[in-house]
């Protein structure tokens, strides 16, 4: 646990033991998203497979990042990373939706749910730690919401292109 990180956020004001669940949901929600976007690659068919897979297996990519990077933060403030992956769906935000259609257009449209979802969450986040409260936590849940941003925009012009055909 970081002493002085850790007091920096008390002092701005921040629940830490708080801050730590919803950056626990959070960290749930990165998992189960490595996982469906894992596996909709693998299953993906229709047209653009090829372009969409490639798309699917860069943003797993990104969410298990994401993921390392809330389990570091979560550890600096003396909490621990949830443990058992069972907790992953007790604790998360944004479910997972398991592929059960694996033509692209209904593997785009979750997925574009999804990180719709993980928006909502990371921007409740920031509102929570504001700048100036805990600026560590908020430069990381900025920068990683705007991933989730760049991550939807991607699945949205995806989803035009699969239409346009």
């Amino acid at each position: 646990m970081g002493k002085k990180g850790t007091e920096i956020a008390q002092k701005g004001g921040i629940n830490v033991k708080e801050l730590i669940k919803k950056l626990n949901k959070a960290y749930a929600d990165e998992w189960l998203a490595y996982i469906q976007y894992w596996t909709g690659a693998q299953v993906i068919e229709g047209f653009m497979r090829p372009d969409v897979q490639k798309e699917l297996m860069e943003h797993a990519g990104e969410e298990l990042g994401h993921a390392q990077k809330l389990s570091d933060r979560i550890i600096q403030l003396g909490g621990s990373p949830l443990l058992d992956p069972k907790d992953f769906f007790k604790e998360t935000n944004c479910g997972y939706l398991t592929p059960k259609n694996f033509d692209v257009k209904a593997l785009l449209k979750q997925n574009i749910d999804g990180e719709r979802c993980a928006i909502a969450v990371y921007n409740d986040i920031l509102n929570y730690v504001k700048l100036g409260k805990d600026p560590i936590t908020f430069h990381i849940i900025r920068g990683i919401l705007g991933d989730e941003i760049e991550h939807e925009q991607d699945l949205e012009d995806l989803q035009k292109d699969v239409n346009s055909k």
